[in-house]
């Protein structure tokens, strides 16, 4: 079987990352408001003949439309970005949408992964847009490819190939307890198609009595190289749902990772620290990252920074 997904460059990805000097990384995209409730963030991207496509979720606060809209951006530098496609919440139906996971196939077709909260519960799903160009996006049709269920919400996929293969890493919320739907693991799933997906397992679950163990939350995988990791979302309590701070984890297999020390990598010096969905781009000038931070009046920005190679 031939992969139909565009795998990774061959560009090594710098690991060694401080997230000390995080309020000094460049806004790329600020939330359009101010205070708690305003975010931009929950990226992906990806690395086409040069130019970094960006994709972001963009959220008012709950009664102003909680998480509006997606958005696909494209950048020659990583940090200016012109809007390529815009997808709101009415395309699916949706109350609110959260990380979009953006690649490009080998063969040249476009896929944004789209997370939405189905009205009036708990639950979420993943839909799936493809196009022939990320212009193409505003007009595909939704299909829906991770549907979860009246028990579990599935959504925030970080999606990527290697040998030959779809690999998922999938946010999920048990939904049977009704004051406690804020819980999350990380669970692993594969793919011949991207379409249909199998499902494994826990890749990753929160560790009693540690910084994340309320749940963890997979943002961004790195498979090759000799020290495969993984970045996560981690948050030790209910009350800092929506400001997860940043872990790193190995990983002996992709459906197999283990958290790295005691304390999380990246914090926010703001509100209760929210430092969250990490990604990162290899380039030939080092490994870009983005990442949602938030900021002093509690609103989140989109930031990025550079890590120059070693």
């Amino acid at each position: 079987m031939t992969s139909t997904v565009a795998a990774a460059p061959a560009t090594p990805v710098e690991t060694d990352v401080s997230f000390d000097d995080i309020t000094d990384a460049t806004v790329v995209v600020s939330p359009g408001g101010a205070g708690p409730g305003w975010w931009a963030g929950a990226p992906s991207a990806v690395l086409v003949e040069g130019e970094i496509y960006l994709a972001y979720r963009l959220r008012r606060p709950v009664g102003r439309g909680r998480g509006f809209a997606n958005v696909v951006a494209r950048s020659s530098d990583g940090v200016h970005f012109s809007t390529v496609v815009t997808v709101g919440k009415a395309t699916f139906g949706g109350e609110s949408l959260e990380r979009p996971w953006l690649v490009l196939s080998e063969d040249g077709r476009w896929r944004l992964y789209v997370s939405i909260a189905t009205p009036g519960t708990k639950h979420w799903r993943v839909d799936l847009l493809e196009a022939a160009t990320p212009e193409g996006l505003a007009a595909a049709t939704p299909r829906t490819v991770m549907p979860g269920g009246s028990r579990l919400a599935v959504k925030d996929p970080v999606i990527v190939a290697h040998e030959g293969r779809w690999h998922a890493w999938v946010c999920c919320h048990p939904l049977e307890d009704p004051a406690a739907t804020d819980r999350m693991s990380t669970e692993y799933a594969t793919s011949e198609d991207g379409v249909d997906w199998t499902w494994h397992g826990t890749a990753l679950a929160g560790r009693p009595g540690m910084w994340d163990a309320r749940g963890v939350r997979v943002t961004a995988v790195r498979l090759d190289g000799p020290d495969p990791v993984a970045w996560y979302d981690g948050r030790a309590t209910a009350e800092q749902n929506w400001e997860e701070r940043t872990g790193l984890a190995t990983i002996g297999s992709p459906g197999a990772l283990s958290a790295i020390g005691d304390a999380a990598v990246g914090v926010s010096p703001y509100g209760l620290g929210g430092l969250r969905y990490v990604t990162f781009v290899p380039t030939d000038r080092g490994t870009r990252f983005y990442v949602e931070v938030t900021r002093a009046d509690g609103a989140h920005d989109l930031r990025t920074f550079l890590v120059p190679p070693t």
